[in-house]
């Protein structure tokens, strides 16, 4: 019975009209598998973004050796770090880092159309070690790997949303971000000044959080 379960239970959620994304359609058209096999990776700058390039390609191509010539997939992507838990001497216990993407599918032809396009995102972090140097790199490198995946992993599981349903994803809107009153800055000319929240929804004065990236410009 145990064996037979997983069997029985594809067969109910396919009758409420569950279908697996990779599975196959059964109506003539080519499967997703296949599809995503036919996109290329355009070239991504910097270490961290040709890790995801890699992680793309693996993840979509598969095993497959063919060229892929169907669809250009373009993605700008950006990672930034975040000092958390922050301590008395000015260090702090975590070092959180952020990965976001933004991708577009384009055909290949000689006036490339946008097919599809939408948003990714992923928290990951470590804890640094300053008095090992080369181990705290180490996890940072680690740390940067994980996000590039799990960029790739999200990435690659919306394109073949689309290719199964050619529905348009959601993309993210950097307005809908909340906004809050800095209490420990001076007031200027146009008042109290505000404070953008992080990726968890709360501003950093809230969690002893300071931008790394953040260089006062």
């Amino acid at each position: 019975m145990r064996r037979l379960f997983p069997v029985f239970a594809l067969a109910f959620l396919s009758g409420c009209g569950f279908q697996p994304l990779y599975g196959s359609t059964g109506n003539g058209k080519p499967e997703v598998a296949q599809q995503m096999q036919d996109v290329f990776v355009a070239n991504i700058p910097e270490r961290t973004g040709q890790a995801l390039r890699l992680a793309l390609q693996e993840a979509m191509g598969g095993a497959s050796s063919r060229e892929p010539n169907g669809y250009t997939l373009q993605v700008s992507p950006g990672f930034s770090a975040q000092a958390i838990d922050i301590h008395g001497d000015n260090t702090s216990g975590r070092t959180r880092e952020l990965g976001t993407a933004h991708w577009r599918l384009f055909t290949v032809e000689q006036t490339p159309r946008l097919l599809a396009e939408g948003d990714a995102s992923t928290l990951d972090g470590y804890s640094p070690t300053f008095e090992q140097y080369f181990a705290q790199t180490l996890d940072q490198e680690n740390t940067d790997t994980r996000v590039a995946q799990t960029l790739a992993a999200n990435i690659t599981q919306q394109v073949a949303v689309w290719f199964r349903t050619h529905n348009k994803p959601a993309t993210g809107n950097a307005a809908e971000v909340p906004s809050y009153f800095d209490p420990n800055a001076m007031p200027n000319a146009n008042g109290q000044p505000y404070e953008k929240a992080g990726p968890d929804g709360f501003p950093a004065a809230a969690t002893g959080r300071t931008d790394m990236n953040d260089h006062g410009e």
